[in-house]
């Protein structure tokens, strides 16, 4: 996704107290056990954390570019009272810069009450080359009876780069290795996880944006089968877009060029030459190489076929799931756009969008509505029919915000939801609430539910402090989404359903600033263009 245009209840109870006997009487720390050893947590008020806890070995030297391998065991008791390292990455908004590549780590937050409580484990968004574990704070998902498990994963070239010679290396295929990250950790909790208070038979994956594309991803691949049982994908569904995945070769072939790039060709093209590129140039080479962050292969092994055409074809991980999409997803990114420099290809960076430069955007975001399947003159189409300006209040920058949010994120969507809704209990959800401060100064129009928005109201992200009327929305969210991975339904058991699941009734849950309201999906719909412009599988 562009980010710029940004784990018997008895026996648990028992484990978990005899780590809280063995602090050695300091009130504000709690150990336990993992399979590779010791660790020592802390205690904030009635939350256990336990941070940087290693899942894999650190992906260096020759395990660079490899599935994640085994932890090694230490002796002794390890610290887990600070997080690890984040994977590398270049500084911007969303996350400090790094060139680490010791980063897979994981952090556990358990109530301090012992117990055999539902397990989510959070997916972090970031275009698949930003983002850490370390900027959610999951204390209010906790308090309602979780243990919340967060995670780093390799990104960018480091996390998805595909080469010929890796390929031969790894029996035919590279690449995708932040989704064999993703795989391990979850290994992890099954492995691990009891130890903490969480129950490894009842595990939620929940991810927003490349986090969520990753949960659709995990819905698809075998090697995640038996790994979770419920999954939440927030703004996740562009894995269905009709540039979404590329092929085997394709990766291989922008690999091929990475690798060129730093001399790794003819007699020295070899793995060894790739691995001793050094961090920060790969970062300097991903921006050219996938300026809109990388996404997952169709590589056959982690993933044999594209998520859609897993879905599609009902050949997947077929799990309860809540589904949803911001209202104004969009509008982040065409924001973004226009507080960055202009560039020669792309003029109409660093300004609002008018008539003059309307049409250019939509060609410049979306350059493959210029070709088939679409057909000729579509942009043309898009700009003075569904998405004229004049249908948003004459702006061309809010006109534009619904042309991504509704191809992208809002029909795909609620065609994930179609596609599934035969085989699981499936709720759909939109996030509207649009009283969010705006957080991106200098911009020319207002920022509405955009992407990210409801981030503010599951976490505690310390970005900005809530309303009343919006803690109320938030403490609906949060309600909902524990109450999911308790059952795998959100709604309350001593209230009748007032969110019901997709397909029974074809109803939206919409959260917005008077609370929560069911939209009818024939609403959804046509205020989204769903059956009007975008069809099935496109």
């Amino acid at each position: 996704m562009n980010t710029k245009s940004f784990w018997s209840t008895a026996l648990v109870g028992l484990a978990l107290a005899a780590g809280l006997s063995a602090c050695g009487g300091n009130s504000d720390e709690v150990e336990t056990t993992t399979a590779s050893g010791v660790v020592r947590g802390s205690i904030s008020g009635n939350t256990l954390r336990y941070l940087g806890i290693p899942y894999a070995a650190p992906p260096v030297g020759n395990l660079r570019w490899r599935a994640p391998a085994a932890v090694t065991a230490w002796s002794g008791v390890r610290d887990s009272k600070s997080f690890g390292p984040h994977c590398a990455q270049p500084g911007t908004a969303f996350g400090a810069a790094s060139t680490s590549e010791d980063c897979l780590y994981l952090n556990v937050y358990a109530p301090k009450t012992p117990g055999n409580y539902p397990v989510m484990v959070w997916i972090h968004g970031g275009a698949f080359y930003l983002g850490l574990s370390n900027a959610y704070n999951p204390e209010r998902l906790v308090a309602q009876g979780n243990v919340v498990v967060t995670i780093n994963y390799r990104l960018g070239a480091l996390g998805f780069m595909a080469h010929p010679q890796l390929s031969a290396e790894q029996t035919g295929a590279s690449g995708n290795y932040a989704l064999m990250d993703q795989q391990a950790a979850l290994r992890w909790v099954r492995d691990n996880i009891a130890n903490f208070g969480g129950n490894r038979n009842n595990v939620t994956i929940f991810g927003e944006s490349a986090g969520g594309f990753s949960v659709h991803a995990h819905l698809a691949s075998p090697g995640s089968t038996g790994l979770f049982h419920k999954a939440i994908i927030q703004s996740g569904a562009y894995a269905f877009s009709a540039a979404a995945q590329p092929t085997l070769p394709q990766s291989e072939a922008v690999g091929t060029a990475i690798g060129t790039a730093f001399g790794c060709t003819g007699m020295n093209n070899t793995v060894a030459c790739l691995r001793s590129i050094p961090v920060a140039s790969l970062l300097t080479a991903q921006a050219t190489a996938w300026p809109s962050g990388p996404i997952p292969s169709v590589d056959t092994a982690v993933l044999p076929a594209s998520v859609y055409a897993r879905i599609a074809g009902g050949n997947y991980n077929r799990v309860p799931l809540i589904q949803g999409a911001t209202r104004d997803e969009w509008r982040l990114f065409v924001a973004l756009d226009e507080v960055t420099a202009p560039t020669m290809a792309k003029p109409y960076l660093g300004a609002a969008l008018n008539a003059g430069n309307y049409q250019a955007a939509i060609a410049g975001t979306f350059p493959y509505l210029a070709a088939a399947p679409f057909p000729a003159g579509f942009v043309n189409t898009l700009a003075t029919t569904p998405y004229n300006p004049a249908l948003y209040g004459g702006n061309h920058s809010v006109a534009l915000g619904a042309l991504g949010t509704d191809l992208l994120f809002a029909c795909n969507s609620r065609l994930s939801a179609k596609l599934q809704e035969a085989n699981a209990s499936v709720y759909v959800y939109e996030f509207a609430d649009d009283t969010v401060p705006a957080f991106i100064p200098g911009r020319s129009f207002p920022m509405g539910a955009a992407h990210t928005t409801e981030l503010n109201y599951l976490f505690d992200t310390g970005s900005f402090t809530r309303t009343a009327a919006q803690d109320a929305v938030a403490a609906s969210l949060v309600s909902h989404w524990s109450r999911f991975a308790a059952t795998g339904n959100p709604n309350p058991a001593a209230t009748p359903t007032a969110w019901p699941a997709f397909g029974a009734t074809d109803q939206i849950l919409q959260y917005n600033p008077v609370g929560t309201t069911l939209l009818p999906d024939a609403t959804f719909s046509a205020t989204h263009r769903c059956s009007t412009v975008w069809t099935p599988g496109v």
